[in-house]
């Protein structure tokens, strides 16, 4: 009986799953690397449109008096499950996200599949693309009413906190990363939901994605691809303080990938790796 059938190693087929999809977009980010860019862009683009209708959605429960206040915690929740729908998205359309790259090429790299040195230029040639494909939105939104009102109101002030984490000095630099970590750790945790063969039906496997994502919006988590669309709608809309973004951005990417490069892929490439097992088992009889 192998380790599998013992159930020592239930997360083989997640294992190999990411190694097939690694080969892919290995193959692509070179030799159709123009290609793979447009994937990435298509992610960028649904990123912003989704952050874009989370603020929509917020604002205007925002803007709902009810005496006592707003329904703004209200428009947080029906935000956030909006938004929870772009990883679905991306997904279905074979777009290329950064974050959810970056568990691949870490399982990949631990499994001798990539070098190091491969992996981050493929990330790098996604987040590329997720630029690309964000700064796009962020000019037709320049050039449009979209976020005019009480929606470019709530961006600024989104904003304005995401930078206060870098301005503030060590403790909203740490604060900032774990918030990195935590929401990167959500969005694979749903991969690995969607890639180890458990899951059948696109339903379940959709809601496990939007889940994911509701929850790193609704505790207010750091995704580096989301924050570089937002900076970019709001900077081109009413200008930034390109230093405090950089900084976010950066703070956001080493946050981002030891929870999904690190804490999902590495662990369990890890927990999964049964070729010690197999190396010092004794034979089997007969």
């Amino acid at each position: 009986m192998t380790a599998d059938e013992h159930g020592l190693f239930p997360g083989k087929h997640f294992i190999s799953t990411a190694l097939e999809a690694l080969e892919t977009k290995t193959a692509m980010s070179g030799e159709l690397a123009r290609r793979y860019l447009q994937r990435a862009g298509m992610a960028g683009i649904l990123i912003g449109l989704f952050y874009g209708t989370y603020f929509a959605v917020l604002a205007a429960f925002t803007s709902i008096d009810v005496g006592a206040g707003t329904l703004q915690p209200l428009g947080r929740i029906a935000g956030a499950l909006a938004f929870g729908w772009a990883l679905v998205f991306i997904y279905y359309t074979k777009s290329e996200l950064l974050t959810s790259n970056m568990m691949i090429v870490s399982i990949g790299a631990y499994h001798g599949r990539t070098t190091w040195g491969k992996a981050v230029r493929l990330l790098g040639l996604c987040y590329v693309g997720n630029l690309l494909g964000g700064l796009f939105v962020a000019l037709l939104v320049r050039f449009s009413t979209l976020v005019d009102g009480v929606a470019l109101d709530v961006m600024l002030a989104s904003v304005e906190h995401k930078l206060d984490y870098v301005a503030s000095g060590p403790a909203g630099w740490v604060d900032l990363l774990v918030r990195a970590v935590l929401c990167n750790f959500m969005i694979n945790m749903a991969m690995l939901l969607v890639y180890n063969g458990l899951i059948k039906d696109d339903l379940t496997k959709s809601l496990a994605m939007i889940v994911s994502v509701f929850i790193f919006a609704f505790l207010g988590l750091e995704h580096s691809v989301a924050n570089t669309v937002l900076f970019s709608i709001v900077g081109l809309k009413e200008g930034i303080d390109v230093g405090l973004a950089a900084g976010n951005v950066g703070i956001a990417l080493v946050g981002n990938f030891l929870g999904g490069g690190v804490l999902i892929g590495l662990y369990y490439a890890y927990v999964n790796d049964d070729s010690q097992y197999l190396r010092t088992r004794p034979p089997a009889d007969g």
